[in-house]
């Protein structure tokens, strides 16, 4: 097989400066901006009513809803009695891309169960919420469908949510919100 060489053409002057692409982007800017304020004002008059014009989401006050199977945080499951699911098999911290979960495991008091987790920390800022944790638990000890998917701090270690904090998560209830004097 035979290879086939181009050769490098040099860019012209317009060319280097990108003029050109910036004048077709703010076209296209432009274009969507003026349809969406025609469109919307011609609403507020009652005519047009069948187009539909861009819509901003007024966040926080407007929330969109999350659909079914969304990975929001994490969250540890419970047993009855309290204690965490987990058996600190070491599954997820093997399996996770961004190596963001910890788990120091420790003998477990009941004879049942082998291992508990002592240690159990996701740090969000790593995440990248793939959800390969929850596929891999064995006992279905860790989930992401609390609905939260707002994530932001102060400070770094704010991100880290530890073991106590992943097991007080529920299922579509937020956590109580942190503060950053007290």
């Amino acid at each position: 097989m035979e290879t086939v060489k181009k050769e490098k053409r040099s860019l012209g002057f317009l060319e280097q400066l990108y003029v050109g692409e910036v004048v077709k982007g703010l076209a296209i800017t432009g274009r969507h901006f003026f349809r969406n304020l025609f469109i919307h004002t011609a609403h507020l008059f009652g005519l047009m009513k069948s187009r539909k014009g861009a819509v901003t989401v007024q966040y926080p006050e407007e929330r969109r809803v999350i659909p079914a199977g969304y990975r929001a945080r994490h969250r540890l499951v419970r047993r009855e009695d309290g204690s965490p699911r987990c058996v600190a098999c070491m599954l997820c911290p093997t399996i996770c891309p961004a190596q963001c979960i910890h788990v120091r495991a420790g003998e477990s008091p009941d004879p049942a169960i082998e291992k508990y987790p002592v240690e159990f920390n996701i740090v969000l800022d790593r995440c990248v919420m793939c959800g390969l944790c929850v596929e891999a638990c064995p006992v279905d000890a860790i989930r992401m469908d609390t609905g939260i998917v707002e994530m932001s701090a102060y400070d770094r270690e704010e991100f880290v949510n530890r073991r106590d904090l992943l097991l007080g998560m529920n299922p579509q209830t937020p956590p109580l919100p942190k503060t950053r004097h007290g």
